[in-house]
């Protein structure tokens, strides 16, 4: 039974930071793909930034430079940092996990597993 649980959430000022986790248990695929996903009130759920642990990655262009996604494969741990937290950022992360088809990529239905979310609150 895949278990996915994220951590490291909170609340911050502007111009702060956090590194959210991920933990894996259990198994998924021989090759493996995972992603951050972030939903706020009102708004569709939208992708963040995903990884594949063949190297492929992808992101949300406005938050290039800004937030950093990596995979500890040993680890079964997937982490994103994040610096320089603005209030637009503030949303529940969620972490999803699902077989590797080539290229990191946010679509949902390509993702088997996720996980409950961490709450990430940013003031200004």
């Amino acid at each position: 039974q895949v278990q996915l649980v994220e951590s490291g959430g909170g609340s911050v000022q502007a111009g702060g930071s956090l590194r959210l986790s991920c933990s894996v248990s259990g198994y998924i695929a021989s090759s493996v793909c995972m992603g951050w996903f972030r939903v706020t009130p009102g708004k569709e759920r939208e992708g963040v930034m995903a990884i594949c642990d063949n190297g492929s990655k992808t992101y949300k262009d406005s938050l290039e430079g800004r937030f950093t996604i990596s995979l500890d494969n040993a680890k079964n741990m997937m982490y994103l940092q994040m610096n320089n937290l603005q209030s637009e950022d503030t949303a529940m992360y969620i972490c999803a996990a699902g077989p590797n088809r080539g290229h990191a990529h946010f679509n949902p239905t390509l993702y088997t597993y996720w996980g409950q979310g961490t709450q990430v609150t940013v003031s200004s």
